[in-house]
C-alpha cells in the first residue's frame, strides 16, 4: 500500500468518478483503475462499487476511507513541516452548523494566510454531517454543541468517530426574533407567548432528528413548525412571517446584520431552560495544523 494509492482512492471518492478522477490525476483511466484494483488485492477488501454512473463506497471501503484519509492528513502536515516547499495548495475546511461567529472566526483566519498558497473551504450543514466530515478527515474541524438533551446521543456519534470534543462556551436559551416582531419590546419571552408564530428550525432529516437538532430546547412540542437548511432564509421568515429560532444568543451583527435581535427565553414549570455548550470537535490523537490552531484561536477571542 502506497501513499500514492491511498490519495488515488481518497480522490475517487470525493469525485465519484474513475474517468473525471482520472482526468484531474492527468493519468489516464485504465492507470487509475488498475491501481485501485491492487490496492483493493492488497488490503482484502473492495472499497468501490463500480456502476455505468460512476462509483460508490462500499461498507468496508468507507470504513477503509475514513483511516485512509487520516493517515493522508497526516502525511501532508510531515510534508508542511519537513518536507520542500511545493506548489501544491495546502487544503483546511471546517465543517460546522448554522452559527455565524464561525463563519466570523473562519474570515478572520483566512486574512492571516495567502489564499494563493491556501485552499480553505467552509460548509454549514447537517449536524451528523459535521460529525461524519470530521470523522472521515474531510474537515479538520467542527463545530456543534451539545446540552443535558443530547450530550449521550451526541458523544456515542463522536466515539463511533474516534472524535474529541473541546468546550468553548456555555450559555442559556434565547429567543431569536425580527426587530419589530410584535413580542421584540419584552425583556424575556416564554414558550406560550411564542404559539401563534412559526418555529424555525434546521432540517436535520428523519434519523434522530430531535437529538441532532441545533435549536436549543428542541424537545419541547412547536404548534406551528417550518423547516429550513441556511441562515439567509431564516432571516428572511423572521422578517417576513414573524418566525423565530432559539438560540444560544451569540450573533455576529458584522455577518448577520442588526434587522433580528435576542431576548432571554423565560422559562416556567412545563417548559424549563437549558443551557447548550458550544465547541469544536477534531480527530483524537492528532495534532491541529497551523491554520487550525489559528482558526481555535480566532473563536476563543471571539468569546472572550
Amino acid at each position: 500500500m502506497t501513499l500514492q494509492q491511498i490519495y488515488y482512492a481518497i480522490l475517487v471518492a470525493d469525485i465519484g468518478s474513475m474517468n473525471k478522477a482520472a482526468e484531474n490525476l492527468f493519468i489516464s483511466q485504465p492507470t487509475l483503475t488498475t491501481a485501485i484494483k491492487e490496492l483493493e488485492n492488497e488490503i482484502g477488501i473492495i472499497i468501490f462499487n463500480r456502476t455505468n454512473r460512476g462509483v460508490t463506497l462500499t461498507r468496508e471501503g468507507n470504513e477503509f476511507l475514513m483511516h485512509a484519509r487520516q493517515v493522508y492528513q497526516q502525511y501532508e502536515l510531515l510534508k508542511d513541516k519537513y518536507g520542500p516547499q511545493g506548489n501544491i495548495k495546502k487544503k483546511f475546511s471546517v465543517s460546522c452548523q448554522h452559527y455565524s461567529f464561525a463563519t466570523k472566526a473562519f474570515v478572520e483566519t483566512v486574512k492571516q494566510f495567502d489564499t494563493l498558497k491556501y485552499e480553505f473551504a467552509i460548509k454549514e450543514s447537517k449536524t451528523i454531517d459535521v460529525i461524519n466530515d470530521v470523522g472521515n478527515s474531510k474537515s479538520e474541524i467542527g463545530i456543534l454543541y451539545m446540552s443535558e438533551y443530547n450530550r449521550k446521543y451526541i458523544q456515542k456519534l463522536l466515539d463511533e468517530k474516534d472524535l474529541k470534543f473541546e468546550p468553548l462556551v456555555t450559555c442559556d436559551a434565547y429567543v431569536y426574533v425580527y426587530k419589530h416582531h410584535p413580542l421584540a419590546n419584552r425583556e424575556s419571552i416564554g414558550l406560550e407567548e411564542l404559539q401563534d408564530y412559526p418555529y424555525l428550525s434546521f432540517d436535520q432529516g428523519e434519523d434522530g432528528a430531535f437529538y441532532l437538532a441545533e435549536e436549543i430546547l428542541s424537545e419541547n412540542e412547536y404548534q406551528r413548525v417550518i423547516k429550513l437548511t441556511d441562515r439567509s432564509t431564516a432571516l428572511n421568515l423572521m422578517i417576513g412571517l414573524n418566525g423565530y429560532m432559539l438560540c444560544s444568543g451569540i450573533i455576529c451583527e458584522e455577518l448577520n446584520g442588526d434587522d433580528c435581535i435576542v431576548i432571554p427565553y423565560k422559562a416556567d414549570e412545563d417548559n424549563p431552560n437549558s443551557s447548550m455548550t458550544i465547541g469544536y470537535i477534531y480527530k483524537k490523537h492528532s495534532v491541529l495544523s497551523k491554520i487550525g490552531q489559528t482558526y481555535v484561536d480566532e473563536l476563543k477571542e471571539y468569546f472572550d
